[in-house]
């Protein structure tokens, strides 16, 4: 039997947000500066660790700026300029594009404490969090099949409380345990990509451009060999480089590899002077998954939303998670905040069914794009020809660097900005 520890009001809200990573604390910002009563849910306290690259795309920027987040340098933010990218035998260094609609840096900041600032910001704007809140089990309401609050273990003595809310945003990453039990499985169709960084002390930890590695090599064996993925060197600023590789599972190696293993190897084949060696680590290697192209559907059911890593918005291209977390949240609580004037049930369904429509119209066509380059860039030689043909093109590159890191004006934009937009148009948006 469940035991409340606290008044029914206390754990009653109209939205309940499970999840404080960037998709719930986006989304439960966003309502609480609505209006609405958000309770927002998060697993374990601040600050608390995330694998990730650290580094955050303009669009990632857009975001914050739209947050009020103090992103200046005195705040500890990192700028960049850009991406440099190596691979056969070239290197080369792109600018992120100047925008109306993005702007034309991004930042670096390590996930332990960026996920704090974004959680703070949202109980700022009036969002009730609980920390070290554990949740369990839906509760659904029989008649109707709809979830209409949460099970939970609280604080560090796990009392059992439960919450209720008449809409709950699932923003509980790729595991999603809360989504699982409302029935929402992954789809085997969409590609899984796979994350391991580490940390060392190195003397290019004041880069200004994010380092993207396209040839991924295995030189353990008596023969070298090309691997699927690619990998990254992003400076912090504090004295540290994140150093890590992104893998994709549609490569014959994708489960056959100890991926851990082939970052120590990648790393010792770096030069010296950069100090990626065993004894310049400053914590384990750590790895997660990266579910892509909305792996994971419907995005509105029977009151649950799914924002962020539950609802596989990870941009197949390139790996980016943080930005498409936000990005969702904010969609997810406009459509909330919409449906919540209504004036009945049954026109609140119809304005909450609007919310997967508007991912698909948003990035449906541009996802379904990245699958077909996924399946391509999973042979290894596609990517080492690509790599060695392309890079000799800097304007091809450019063109590169915005289809991949989805950055165009939808009106206005030049040539390039067209073409990939009109790609994405046609493309079907599943």
């Amino acid at each position: 039997m469940t035991v409340e520890t606290e008044p029914l009001s206390e754990n009653t809200a109209d939205v309940i947000v499970v999840g404080a990573g960037p998709a719930g604390s986006t989304t439960a910002y966003h309502l609480a500066k609505s209006g609405l009563d958000v309770l927002l849910l998060e697993k374990t306290a601040f600050p608390r660790e995330k694998v990730c690259g650290d580094g955050l795309t303009p669009r990632a920027v857009k975001q914050l700026v739209a947050m009020g987040i103090d992103i200046s340098e005195e705040a500890g933010w990192l700028r960049n300029k850009g991406l440099r990218i190596i691979g056969g035998g070239s290197r080369l260094q792109l600018d992120w594009p100047d925008l109306a609609s993005f702007p034309d840096y991004g930042l670096v900041r390590k996930r332990d404490d960026f996920d704090e600032q974004l959680a703070r910001q949202a109980q700022k704007a009036g969002t009730r969090l609980y920390e070290r809140c554990n949740v369990g089990a839906p509760i659904v309401d029989d008649r109707t099949g709809r979830i209409t609050g949460v099970h939970a273990k609280l604080g560090e003595d796990k009392r059992e409380v439960t919450f209720h809310a008449p809409l709950v945003v699932a923003a509980d990453g790729n595991s999603t345990r809360l989504s699982l039990a409302m029935g929402l499985h992954r789809r085997e169709d969409r590609p899984m990509g796979v994350a391991v960084r580490t940390y060392f002390t190195s003397p290019r930890h004041d880069d200004d451009y994010l380092e993207s590695w396209l040839e991924l090599w295995d030189r353990r064996g008596p023969q070298d060999r090309l691997l699927p993925g690619y990998g990254w060197v992003f400076g912090m600023g504090d004295g540290t480089s994140n150093v890590g590789l992104g893998v994709l599972n549609t490569s014959a190696a994708f489960k056959e590899l100890d991926w851990r293993e082939i970052l120590k190897a990648w790393c010792a084949s770096m030069p010296e002077d950069w100090g990626y060696t065993p004894d310049n680590m400053t914590g384990p290697i750590r790895g997660a998954a990266l579910p892509m192209a909305f792996n994971r559907q419907p995005h509105y059911t029977k009151g649950l939303l799914l924002v962020g890593d539950a609802g596989g918005l990870v941009n197949p291209f390139n790996g980016e998670g943080i930005a498409y977390a936000m990005e969702s949240g904010q969609i997810a609580a406009d459509v909330v905040v919409q449906a919540h004037a209504r004036a009945t049930p049954a026109q609140r369904e119809i304005a909450l069914q609007r919310y997967p429509r508007v991912l698909k119209d948003t990035y449906g066509g541009y996802y379904n794009l990245g699958r077909a380059f996924v399946k391509l860039i999973g042979n290894p030689k596609v990517m080492q020809i690509a790599t060695q043909r392309g890079l000799t093109h800097p304007i091809l590159m450019k063109f590169t660097l915005k289809m991949l890191a989805n950055l165009t004006d939808p009106t206005g934009g030049d040539a390039m900005d067209r073409i990939i937009n009109g790609l994405s148009k046609v493309a079907p948006k599943a």
